[in-house]
């Protein structure tokens, strides 16, 4: 769905920036605060990529949701 809101031109360009940093962050071998520091070093993968995508998802219009919402289920329907 993600690729669905981020195409879509209502969009707003910072709500595209959090998701991208998002992904990045997952798909990225990078840490914010290193692994090895006992109780926190896991808390970045917890609380940065989630909250990232919170803060964008408010930004996003709700309209823009449920539109891309539909599309989604639209194209899981057409595969059936």
């Amino acid at each position: 769905m993600y690729q669905w809101v981020l195409k879509h031109p209502q969009t707003p360009w910072l709500a595209r920036l959090l998701l991208w940093l998002a992904i990045g962050y997952v798909l990225l071998p990078f840490d914010l605060i290193p692994d090895f520091i006992p109780v926190i070093g896991q808390l970045d993968e917890v609380l940065i990529v989630p909250g990232l995508i919170y803060l964008a998802l408010k930004l996003i219009p709700s309209q823009v949701i449920i539109i891309c919402r539909e599309q989604v289920k639209r194209e899981q329907h057409d595969r059936i």
